[in-house]
């Protein structure tokens, strides 16, 4: 590094930086999903730490000053269990939002407009072991489509289903059951007349992300499914179908990896019953489904879709065009781009950068022919005045380098040391600190990560390593891990960090490990790993994880 007449000269690792742990630790809302009103209101589910992480559903009032306001009454905590990992709790209609309340996993019925209570929708069972997640209004019967888990049954497995739940709220019934039979369900989906409704469905022992299958059936006039037919993920074909979603003509559009490894779009013809795919990619339009909600993609169209993707750690979005089956790649200076909601002539994405945290961009899709959309940024996850921190953010290179298997590579999201106050001695390198992920099928991320900036704006440089077994990287790639968990995904970061001693950019003799999950942790302390010279476990603080 060369030095700066407007620097202090200290050896890496000493620099004294404005990101203190305090920060660090208390700064973060959580977003569990965003939707927009009847009225063309934008609305998000906002995570409070401050208030031991009760889920407030809150409103985008127009303005000049970009203000929110509280939908969801303090006694309600918009929240669900379903699988436990939740996610897909609430559900608008129009200017209705129907949620699940963590405390007794019941839905409830709120008006937007109205300023009442919300009522409930589904019985009381006296606790939280019947819970309910994802779904969609039926209007053509009044009622809300939706999964439900039964843990009622004791010493057994939860029951899982796709039931219908009347939005009356007058008389509180047992909701009807529409689909049994299978472990797991998910992205219960009607078509445009309500005739039809999708739906994913799976069974132990398998993830949703191993094998899935994606299911139709024919609504009656009286709702019941008449009958129902497998559409993808069939006896004997290995793929994971997902985000299943009709076309206003009556096409069902979903994401599988059956033919390229990768998570791409395919089109299933209700009239030729048979399903292609759109424009095969060596890239991830979806995402492993731990949790509901997943949108990864929008139709705009018969003839358009609008999709985000991954590609070897960067996200990206496009527009598909059916016809052609061509593809235009649109600029948004994001490196983290997923779950996409249009409505009109706008687009609400969820977005984050090395420099920006998780945020939500309104985005003006009048603005496409331009190539470089038009943009406002209406939520931020942190409210921290970042443009003050900015002198002490590090922005991370992907590098791709060998494993310990043959002609095998990896991926790592490196970020150098940066602080505008220092610069580092001449011939000194800095030292290494190697980031494990937990796992698995999780993806170390570019976006702003205050916990990596701690580090890097005090002269450590960070390796946040994708693994074997990291998604983001297709089927073959997120399937290393399988039977070698504690293994692969150890020696991949040892690899890392072998690769960039060698390259040679970091000091070998302070190499400590960060690891997400402690039982790798203790792993490596039983793996010798740098030949000759040193190296070290390094443990660290409760914000770190």
């Amino acid at each position: 590094m060369k030095m700066s007449t407007t620097k202090k000269e200290a050896a890496f690792g000493s620099w004294a930086s404005p990101l203190t742990a305090d920060l660090v630790a208390s700064s973060g809302k959580k977003l569990g999903g965003i939707s927009v009103s009847g009225h063309g209101s934008f609305i998000l589910l906002e995570g409070r730490p401050t208030e031991s992480g009760r889920g407030v559903l809150v409103q985008h009032i127009d303005g000049p000053n970009d203000v929110f306001k509280d939908i969801t009454p303090s006694e309600f905590n918009v929240r669900t269990l379903v699988h436990e990992y939740g996610g897909g709790a609430f559900t608008i209609d129009g200017d209705d939002v129907i949620f699940s309340n963590y405390k007794d996993q019941r839905l409830y019925l709120q008006s937007l407009t109205s300023g009442g209570q919300p009522i409930p929708l589904t019985p009381d069972y006296g606790g939280n072991e019947v819970r309910y997640a994802d779904g969609v209004v039926d209007r053509r019967l009044n009622r809300f489509i939706t999964v439900r888990e039964d843990n009622r049954l004791k010493n057994k497995e939860p029951v899982n289903e796709i039931v219908a739940v009347e939005l009356s709220g007058d008389n509180i019934k047992e909701p009807e059951v529409l689909v049994t039979g299978n472990d797991f369900y998910s992205f219960p989906r009607l078509n445009t007349d309500a005739s039809r409704i999708a739906w994913i469905e799976w069974s132990h022992p398998c993830l949703p992300w191993d094998k899935s299958e994606l299911w139709i059936g024919d609504l009656s006039s009286e709702g019941k499914i008449l009958k129902k037919s497998c559409v993808a993920g069939k006896s004997g074909v290995i793929e994971s179908p997902t985000e299943p979603k009709w076309s206003s003509k009556g096409d069902l559009f979903y994401i599988s990896d059956r033919e390229t490894g990768f998570w791409n779009l395919y089109c299933w013809d209700a009239k030729k019953d048979c399903s292609s795919a759109i424009l095969p990619m060596e890239a991830e339009f979806s995402r492993p489904a731990w949790g509901f909600g997943n949108s990864s993609y929008e139709i705009l169209d018969d003839c358009t879709i609008l999709c985000s993707y991954r590609n070897k750690g960067k996200s990206n979005i496009g527009i598909l065009d059916l016809m052609s089956h061509s593809f235009k790649q649109l600029r948004l200076p994001f490196t983290e781009i997923f779950d996409l909601l249009v409505r009109d002539n706008w687009l609400f994405v969820e977005v984050a950068s090395p420099s920006q945290p998780l945020s939500v961009a309104k985005v003006n899709l009048g603005s496409i022919d331009s190539m470089n959309l038009d943009y406002t940024v209406l939520w931020s996850s942190n409210s921290l005045k970042l443009s003050e921190y900015s002198p002490y953010l590090s922005t991370p290179d992907i590098i791709e380098f060998p494993t310990e298997r043959s002609g095998q590579t990896a991926f790592a999201n490196f970020y150098p040391p940066h602080n505008d106050d220092y610069c580092a001695p001449a011939a000194e390198k800095p030292p290494l600190l190697v980031r494990c992920h937990g796992g698995p099928t999780a993806e170390a991320r570019t976006s702003l990560n205050l916990s990596i900036q701690f580090w890097t704006s005090r002269g450590w440089a960070v390796a946040d390593v994708n693994y074997g077994g990291s998604t983001g990287y297709g089927r073959e790639y997120r399937e290393r891990l399988y039977g070698a968990w504690g293994i692969v995904d150890v020696d991949d970061c040892c690899s890392c960090a072998k690769f960039l001693v060698r390259y040679p950019i970091i000091d070998s003799l302070r190499t400590p490990f960060w690891y997400g999950c402690w039982y790798i942790m203790m792993f490596y302390i039983f793996k010798f790993v740098f030949y000759g010279y040193g190296h070290a476990t390094l443990v660290l603080p409760s914000f770190m994880f």
